[in-house]
């Protein structure tokens, strides 16, 4: 019997990654919340499995040689259970080269610039008072647009982003699907927008995704998690 994987989780694009993967590759997992707005990434306890206080974060009690591993950086997670399952991550040394370009193109871009975007344009405007700042909203919604360009030019002629389903498609996907609040007109991106609706009717992906979302809170008026997260005054 395989042993549980502790997934150290709340339901934000990173964590859906993590859970959209345990959920793919049928790996048994025990939740383990940690509510960002409430300041646990915090906890020492945490600290020690994630230095970085951020989630998602894994501990494997069956990992290399058997012996226990924690894993923080949902990009590290994929690759590791990727590997350790030898599902969605490529059948051989040029696939996977394949997908680790397209994860480190969602590390390094997409989620980074979407992550801006979002908060520019709908969480500072609502923050007391009020950070409604057009250089920094615009900036970032055109670099994301920027980037959509570049995943719909490569959806043109397949239906995934690195060749078969994979890894790649489950750390781009949670933040794509954020596109309207990101103020992107999908309409100009139709292989995106073909795409998010075939990873999205993925039931793995639609599980994922429903993990304990009804504990995800509206930032826009939550005073206490804007002040933990953003350094809010209000």
């Amino acid at each position: 019997m395989v042993a549980p994987i502790e997934l150290y989780y709340w339901p934000t694009p990173n964590g859906h990654k993590i859970s959209i993967a345990l959920c793919e590759m049928d790996l048994p997992f025990d939740l383990r919340l940690v509510n960002i707005g409430a300041g646990e990434q915090f906890d020492p306890d945490f600290l020690r499995i994630a230095p970085n206080n951020r989630m998602p974060a894994i501990v494997d009690p069956e990992g290399p040689d058997g012996q226990p591993i924690a894993i923080f950086e949902s990009g590290a997670i994929l690759q590791y259970l990727g590997r350790k399952t030898g599902r969605f991550y490529g059948e051989s040394e040029r696939e996977r080269v394949e997908i680790d370009k397209w994860l480190m193109w969602q590390m390094g871009g997409v989620g980074p610039m979407a992550g801006q975007a979002h908060h520019f344009l709908n969480y500072a405007p609502a923050m007391d008072p009020p950070n409604d700042l057009p250089y920094a909203k615009e900036r970032y919604r055109r670099e994301v647009a920027r980037l959509y360009g570049v995943l719909d030019k490569r959806l043109a002629d397949r239906d995934y982003v690195a060749g078969p389903y994979s890894i790649a498609d489950m750390a781009i996907w949670p933040w794509a699907r954020g596109w309207e609040k990101q103020r992107q007109d999908l309409g100009a991106f139709p292989n995106m927008s073909a795409w998010l609706a075939r990873v999205g009717a993925r039931p793995a992906v639609q599980a994922g995704v429903a993990l304990a979302a009804e504990k995800r809170a509206d930032l826009t008026t939550d005073r206490a998690a804007q002040r933990v997260l953003f350094g809010a005054r209000g």
